[in-house]
């Protein structure tokens, strides 16, 4: 049985209030926009076993950052590289109104690797199991930008989303030994102290959220 947790790895520190930023219109690239090709990097050692039953296959390329365990799972995150925005991002800075990543801003891609170290099926909603990341020093209270770009992701050997085409409905059956992966890019920072918040929170036999046993991890480190 999935024991009720509330993990904290690394310490959560406290901020001011911070600017609200607005959000800018995203799309997906044309087709014949050319994508950038991705930093060269030495694959890291699987993170998982086999891809769970709803999930893409799992990949692992570039470097692994850290890595956390909850009950009855965990999770492994990799720095993959960096790539030029080929378009704006999501949100705009509120004193300027200027788009907070520009056309040809720095993104750095990371990938979350996520594994059921347990013995039993974890039943999980759409949600699967939420990762975000923020520097220490993102001044916006919303959480950091991002482009959307679903060949760039292919690019860089990043599943956009972890779930695949036609992989069911929730509740989603994770089976012991299996895993999944997805990742994301945000505004490239060398040596910038990052943190990440990961939660999971299973469902019930309707797919609704059982938050009394819901689990909260925290990892802080620092992107390369």
């Amino acid at each position: 049985m999935l024991l009720a947790a509330a993990l904290t790895v690394g310490l959560v520190g406290c901020s001011t209030p911070a600017p609200v930023v607005t959000e800018t219109e995203a799309s997906e690239p044309a087709p014949e926009e050319t994508e950038p090709a991705p930093e060269e990097t030495t694959a890291a050692p699987a993170g998982g076993g086999d891809a769970a039953a709803f999930a893409n296959p799992v990949t692992t390329p570039g470097e692994l950052l850290s890595s956390a365990e909850g009950d009855g799972f965990k999770i492994d995150i990799y720095q993959v590289g960096t790539a030029s925005a080929s378009k704006t991002g999501q949100f705009a800075n509120p004193d300027t109104n200027s788009p907070i990543i520009e056309v040809g801003a720095e993104l750095v891609y990371v990938n979350y690797v996520i594994t059921n170290t347990g013995t039993e099926d974890i039943p999980l909603s759409f949600s699967l199991v939420d990762v975000s990341a923020r520097y220490d020093d993102w001044p916006y209270m919303q959480g950091m930008d991002s482009v959307v770009d679903s060949d760039q992701f292919t690019a860089m050997e990043v599943n956009y989303t972890a779930l695949s085409p036609g992989g069911g409905e929730s509740p989603f059956s994770w089976e012991p030994e299996t895993s999944f992966s997805y990742g994301e890019n945000f505004l490239y920072q060398a040596g910038s102290p990052i943190k990440f918040d990961i939660v999971l929170t299973p469902a019930d036999e309707a797919g609704d959220l059982m938050h009394d046993l819901k689990q909260n991890l925290t990892i802080n480190t620092t992107i390369k």
